[in-house]
């Protein structure tokens, strides 16, 4: 992660932390200096992915669920239940749903009021078989973590009272997100799709380079040895 990516992680983390202090009527004589030191005493060493998840983001809500078979088009239409996922635990009724109307605007009261519910809060979302490799694999939750703060750090805005949504498919990597951001929400799925199929074609590539490269070797011994 690079210095920038750094930098606005941890504004988005201190701009959190007083808000919720803020909220909770804490606020006398805080200073982010001291959240920071706070932060900076965190230990994560060893910690499970929840663990991790909530010591970065307090408040943050954590759901073991497989949205790997939601629909592109289902997860991007208004009046999908993102919503749904700020519960914890999330009703699983959530990965079967299904529009019983038209569409809606991004403007109806409805969109706007499951909007506003999910402005300022995070939520993360894993299926049982990625939670199982991460508490056998440190290094993988560690990946999966990093994948989530450079998603936030990308899409924050510092003006903004900002909603996250990240799911995650078996494999560690991102499949499903939406950042909530002044009233409208934007939503991302395919992306990560074309993203991971490049990224599966670009190794494919690698390895049968690194295969021909063997079979030249072995070639060129087998007629030094004649």
């Amino acid at each position: 992660m690079d210095f920038e990516v750094k930098d606005k992680l941890g504004e988005f983390y201190l701009a959190g932390q007083y808000r919720k202090n803020m909220t909770m009527g804490k606020s006398g004589g805080i200073r982010f200096s001291e959240l920071a030191a706070a932060k900076a005493a965190e230990k994560t060493e060893g910690a499970s992915f929840q663990e991790m998840l909530k010591s970065r983001y307090p408040g943050a809500y954590y759901n073991v669920m497989d949205t790997s078979k939601i629909d592109d088009g289902l997860w991007g239409r208004n009046d999908y239940p993102w919503d749904a996922y700020f519960v914890e635990p999330a009703d699983k009724s959530v990965l079967e749903w299904t529009p019983s109307g038209p569409q809606p605007s991004m403007q109806d009261s409805k969109v706007q009021s499951k909007i506003n519910s999910m402005a300022g809060k995070t939520s993360i979302v894993i299926p049982s078989e990625l939670e199982e490799k991460m508490q056998n694999n440190p290094e993988l939750a560690q990946q999966v973590m990093e994948r989530v703060d450079n998603f936030i750090a990308k899409h924050y805005r510092t003006e903004a009272n900002q909603g996250f949504l990240i799911t995650f498919d078996k494999n560690g990597e991102i499949n499903h997100a939406c950042v909530v951001s002044e009233g409208r929400i934007t939503v991302s799925s395919s992306e990560f799709v074309e993203a991971r199929k490049a990224r599966e074609a670009k190794h494919a590539e690698y390895e049968r380079l690194a295969e021909k490269s063997a079979l030249k070797r072995k070639m060129l011994q087998q007629v030094g040895n004649l």
